[in-house]
C-alpha cells in the first residue's frame, strides 16, 4: 500500500465530514454531538483551500483518502494546537494514524513553535495512545467544555519541540 499525505485541495469538498464520520461510527452518541461541528469544519476548510493546504493534509493510501489532520498555527511561536485528527475505520490498527500523526509533527516542527498541544477525550483510549507514542505527554485531565456524558474528561497533551 501506498501512502501519501496530499493536499485538502486534491480531494473533494465533504471529505473531511466523511472521514470524521466513518472515523467515530462507532459510538453514534459521539457523531450526534459532534455532526455539525465536522460540518462546519469541512464547510470552512473547502472554502477556504489556502488555509487548509497550509494547515493540513489528507491521508491517502492508494489514492483513497483514509484519514486527515489538520492544526491551528495563529498562537506561534508559543505553540500549535492539533483539530481534527481521524483515520478511517477499516484503516484503523495499522499504524497509519501514528504515521499521520508523525507527519504533521514534522511539519509542524517547522513552523518553529515551542511545543504542539491537543486535546482528546478520556474515552478515545487509541488516540490518547496515539499521541504518547510519538512523544506527546499527558498535562492535565479537566472537566470536559464539551458533553461530558458522551466524552468524559478532556484529556490535555503537549509535545515540546
Amino acid at each position: 500500500m501506498g501512502i501519501v499525505f496530499d493536499k485538502f485541495s486534491s480531494f473533494s469538498k465533504g471529505t473531511m465530514y466523511e472521514l470524521l464520520k466513518d472515523a467515530y461510527s462507532f459510538d453514534e452518541n459521539m457523531a450526534r454531538e459532534w455532526e455539525s461541528n465536522w460540518k462546519e469544519a469541512d464547510e470552512f476548510f473547502y472554502d477556504n483551500l489556502h488555509i487548509a493546504d497550509a494547515c493540513g493534509f489528507v491521508t491517502a493510501v492508494d489514492g483513497k483518502p483514509i484519514g486527515f489532520i489538520c492544526w491551528d498555527p495563529r498562537n506561534v511561536p508559543e505553540h500549535v494546537e492539533i483539530g481534527h485528527n481521524c483515520i478511517a475505520s477499516e484503516y484503523k490498527g495499522q499504524r497509519f494514524g501514528q504515521q499521520q500523526l508523525q507527519e504533521a509533527v514534522n511539519r509542524i516542527a517547522k513552523l518553529d513553535a515551542q511545543k504542539i498541544i491537543v486535546t482528546t477525550n478520556e474515552y478515545l483510549v487509541p488516540a490518547q495512545r496515539n499521541y504518547m507514542s510519538v512523544g506527546f505527554t499527558l498535562v492535565q485531565k479537566r472537566e470536559n467544555d464539551q458533553n461530558p456524558d458522551v466524552a468524559g474528561m478532556a484529556m490535555d497533551y503537549e509535545k515540546i519541540l
